[in-house]
């Protein structure tokens, strides 16, 4: 009963009363210390709970996992009392089609959100694909300029036109550049 007590006093809400409860609750489990912990934050609370879970190290700790996501219930294929236009039907029938009608909105409300959910998740991956695609012919002209700039330096350096003084670009770097895009444009 007490532990339970503990547990309601533990819930963090805005306000005045349950605050103080929290103070009163770590002042009464630390009894062992020599002094109260006074409790100002919420870090506190946290710190407290930690420093218990390390008290004693080899003890297993619950991690609840992930709450399953809700799904409503399936329609249900035989529906004994069916409601017809009838004019005799009593009072309590109201209640029972509107429970029925609640349960079919949720439905399609879950499966209108299934839907969105799906197609945003598809057009991620669309935008992801294209992405990666346009980033791979960027780096293949990228590559492919590397490449040729590193043929026409090592062609150059073989026949001994490479200047000494810029090692970076050959002295006929403008006149081979000027070449290649007359052969791109025939």
């Amino acid at each position: 009963n007490e532990y339970k007590s503990y547990l309601r006093s533990m819930e963090i809400r805005v306000g005045g009363k349950s605050y103080e409860k929290i103070k009163d609750t770590a002042r009464r489990y630390d009894q062992n210390k020599e002094k109260p912990v006074v409790i100002h934050k919420v870090s506190d609370i946290q710190k407290k709970k930690l420093d218990n879970l390390m008290k004693n190290i080899e003890k297993p700790v619950n991690i609840p996992s992930k709450k399953k996501e809700w799904k409503p219930c399936d329609p249900k294929e035989f529906v004994h009392n069916v409601m017809g236009s009838s004019a005799g039907a009593g009072s309590g029938e109201f209640h029972v089609y509107r429970a029925i009608r609640k349960r079919t909105i949720q439905r399609e409300e879950y499966i209108n959100n299934q839907k969105s959910k799906d197609k945003e998740v598809l057009e991620f991956e669309q935008r992801v694909a294209e992405n990666k695609a346009k980033e791979d012919t960027k780096t293949a002209k990228k590559r492919n300029k590397r490449q040729k700039r590193k043929a026409r330096l090592k062609q150059l350096k073989l026949e001994g036109k490479l200047s000494k003084g810029n090692a970076d670009k050959p002295e006929s770097d403008k006149s081979c550049e000027e070449s290649a895009s007359e052969d791109d444009t025939t």
